[in-house]
C-alpha cells in the first residue's frame, strides 16, 4: 500500500469516529422533479451574512443541479427519520426517493421534509471544486424548526 493510500485508509478510520447530524439536502433536477442526497456533511460557516455549507460528490444526481443561484433546502433528520436517511443515502432509486417520508414543495418548489427537526432554505452563493467533491456555499433565506432536539446521528457507519 502506497503512502496516499495509508493516508486515505487512515482518514476513513478516523472519520468514522467523528459522530456527525445526518440531513438530506434538496433541489429541484433539470427536469424540474425533485433530487435530494443524504449528507454528513452539513455546518454552519457564519451567523453574518446567515450562511452554511455542504460538501456534495461531484458523482451525486444533485451535484449537476447546483449552479450559482440555484435553490435548495436543507432538512435535518430526526431520530424518527432513519427510512428517509436510508433511502437518500443510495438504498433505493433515485426516482422514488420523496416517496418515503412526508415531502412538500417549499414557496419556491423547493423539496422539504415537513416533520423535520429544521428546514432550512438557501441560495448557493459559491462553489468550491476539491478533488471528489464541490463545497456548497448556502446563503440562508429562511429558517423553520420543529419540535424537541432529537437529532438522527451517524457513526462508525452506522445510526445511534
Amino acid at each position: 500500500m502506497s503512502a496516499p493510500d495509508e493516508v486515505m485508509v487512515g482518514l476513513k478510520d478516523a472519520m468514522r469516529r467523528l459522530a456527525s447530524a445526518v440531513a438530506v439536502v434538496s433541489a429541484r433536477g433539470r427536469d424540474g422533479g425533485p433530487v435530494g442526497m443524504a449528507a454528513t456533511s452539513v455546518t454552519s460557516l457564519s451567523m453574518d451574512p446567515a450562511s452554511l455549507l455542504v460538501c456534495v460528490n461531484r458523482q451525486a444526481g444533485l451535484h449537476a443541479c447546483l449552479f450559482i443561484g440555484t435553490r435548495f433546502n436543507v432538512s435535518l433528520l430526526g431520530v424518527q427519520h432513519r427510512d428517509v436517511a436510508n433511502a437518500f443515502g443510495g438504498q433505493m432509486a433515485r426516482e422514488l426517493r420523496f416517496g418515503v417520508g412526508d415531502w412538500r414543495p417549499d414557496a419556491g418548489g423547493i423539496p422539504e421534509l415537513l416533520d423535520a427537526q429544521a428546514s432550512i432554505s438557501c441560495e448557493v452563493d459559491r462553489l468550491v471544486t476539491y478533488g471528489t467533491h464541490s463545497i456548497v456555499i448556502g446563503a440562508v433565506r429562511s429558517v423553520s424548526v420543529s419540535g424537541a432536539v432529537q437529532p438522527l446521528i451517524y457513526q462508525d457507519g452506522q445510526y445511534l
